[in-house]
């Protein structure tokens, strides 16, 4: 707790209060109505932030980098996307759709966001993507290393050597898409062996996974 206990001390007293009203409702309506109201809620809440999170790391021209091409800057501002949402969900979503910065300075609250677009408009349109748009994000599973983007199956080059159905079920050696744009590093691998040929190029069309490295203090960034 380098910023002391009071940070500590103010988010247990927050969950402590929060499980103090959860006991109070529940004595006073009973557990069943409790759970009929708010289990809807939390699965609404769920899916909302799972879906948020997905579409602000995973988008076709995101940027994933090997170790030593890798930069905290670069891949902040490309590798997370500029979800550009209508208004009213701007605010409940507390304005995280600007998710590039963010990513760039994370001290930068949330309702000071859109002042940075505001008072730097060239930010504004790298990674946007609205609304419609972000739906056709769901099938982009698989890192071109030719195109340097994501692509899916169907768009995948007739060439490549696996079976894509096993890899939908995650059953080849080779992985579905999975990132965090803070982390771009060499993924995985498949036996690319061929009981006709022999062995196979490898070919430049990758699936990635992600696994942890040294990120720099954010410091650097926010100045």
């Amino acid at each position: 707790m380098r910023s002391g206990w009071q940070p500590w001390l103010s988010t247990m007293a927050t969950n402590l209060a929060i499980a103090a009203i959860v006991a109070t409702m529940i004595w006073l309506i009973g557990i069943g109505p409790f759970l009929l109201v708010h289990l809807p809620i939390m699965l609404l809440a769920a899916s909302v932030g799972v879906w948020l999170f997905y579409v602000q790391h995973q988008f076709e021209n995101t940027v994933w980098a090997h170790d030593d091409a890798w930069n905290l800057q670069e891949v902040a501002l490309h590798g997370s996307s500029h979800y550009a949402l209508p208004g009213i969900l701007r605010w409940f979503t507390a304005n995280i759709g600007v998710h590039h910065i963010h990513h760039l300075c994370s001290r930068i609250p949330c309702y000071r966001l859109p002042l940075v677009l505001r008072d730097h408009p060239s930010l504004e349109g790298i990674g946007r993507l609205t609304l419609l748009q972000s739906f056709s994000c769901v099938r982009l599973v698989l890192w071109d290393e030719g195109q340097q983007r994501l692509v899916s199956f169907r768009d995948a080059p007739p060439e490549l050597p696996i079976n894509l159905k096993a890899a939908r079920r995650g059953s080849s050696g080779w992985r579905v898409a999975r990132k965090r744009s803070d982390y771009k590093t060499e993924g995985a691998t498949s036996d690319l062996r061929s009981p006709d040929r022999g062995p196979r190029a490898r070919p430049r069309l990758l699936c990635r996974r992600s696994s942890r490295r040294t990120i720099p203090d954010e410091r650097q960034s926010c100045g």
